[in-house]
């Protein structure tokens, strides 16, 4: 199976920013998609991000303008830039992605461990 590795959450004061990134491991696949999820006690997880194979992006109406999510040049590896941080973006942030390729099946949904952002207020 891809493993998805997420790093770069942690704390930040309100107006603060941070990078998310998350690097699919292992080779013969490509990501045709990857995003980035967030989820909070109570809530359903939902998406933040995404971007897909021709670099088109898509964003939550809440972070548009604020955030910025883009691929790394080997187009597997996926980063979200976060800024102007408010207390209600906190929560655990987890990285998404679909691939083709060896050893892979494209209707799959692959997940990488959760990372936590919290902004104080």
């Amino acid at each position: 199976q891809v493993q998805l590795q997420a790093s770069g959450g942690g704390l930040a004061e309100t107006g603060g920013s941070l990078i998310l990134s998350c690097a699919a491991s292992g080779s013969g696949f490509i990501a045709s998609n990857l995003g980035w999820y967030r989820q909070t006690p109570g809530k359903e997880r939902e998406l933040v991000a995404r971007i897909d194979a021709d670099d088109r992006t898509d964003y939550e109406l809440s972070v548009k303008g604020r955030f910025t999510i883009s691929r790394g040049s080997d187009k597997n590896t996926v980063y979200l830039r976060m800024n102007s941080l408010k207390p209600e973006d906190s929560a655990v942030y987890f990285c998404h992605g679909r691939f083709t390729g060896w050893g892979v099946r494209p209707s799959d949904d692959y997940w990488g461990q959760g990372t936590l952002v919290t902004v104080s207020s």
